[in-house]
């Protein structure tokens, strides 16, 4: 009888990457006004990364642009549009497997706001508060403060909202030292 010889296999400096599926799990974007800043998060799991994106078909808004997230695993769309428009694109997704996503988009640029959110909320306990923050986010993770100074108030008007559209809003309170708490609980808006 025969014996078998079973050597170990060692991969040195290697990485194993299996062709899996990709998945852009963002179906749908908000709309964006011109004249006012536009942020938005298309994501994407599975496969392996680092992922390759790319517009495959269409066009950004005039003023957009596409860059993907320092871990590739979402593409970031912001800028300030400059034209009212719709526009129709579609986005690509390639896992290190050579595995492919596409998802097709259309945004919807609109010429000035036709809608406000009014925002309020309860004012700090701390005593040497001296005003608030207010932030904005398309997906509830990727937050952008929209105030242009410090809120002496706790109500907020946010003009700069687009038909058709869900922001998620979140308020901070800014001491006299400028030091700025953690974000208040979220709000979630739809707007018609």
């Amino acid at each position: 009888m025969k014996s078998r010889l079973i050597l170990p296999l060692i991969l040195l400096g290697a990485t194993l990457c299996f062709a899996s599926v990709v998945n852009i799990s963002t179906k749908s974007l908000p709309g964006g006004t011109v004249g006012t800043s536009y942020s938005a998060v298309v994501q994407a799991s599975g496969g392996c990364t680092p992922y390759n994106w790319s517009i495959a078909s269409g066009s950004l808004p005039a003023g957009i642009t596409a860059t993907p997230s320092s871990n590739s695993t979402s593409l970031i769309l912001s800028g300030t549009p400059t034209a009212a428009a719709t526009d129709s694109f579609t986005v690509d997704v390639k896992g290190c497997g050579g595995r492919v996503a596409k998802v097709s988009y259309s945004v919807v640029i609109q010429p000035m706001a036709n809608h406000v959110v009014d925002l309020s909320w309860n004012a700090s306990t701390s005593t040497d508060v001296t005003g608030y923050n207010v932030y904005r986010a398309p997906d509830g993770v990727n937050w952008q403060k929209i105030n242009a100074s410090l809120l002496a108030s706790t109500v907020y008007s946010d003009s700069t909202v687009a038909n058709g559209s869900t922001y998620y809003y979140a308020a901070t309170a800014v001491d006299s030292a400028g030091n700025e708490s953690s974000k208040s609980g979220t709000v979630e808006i739809v707007v018609p």
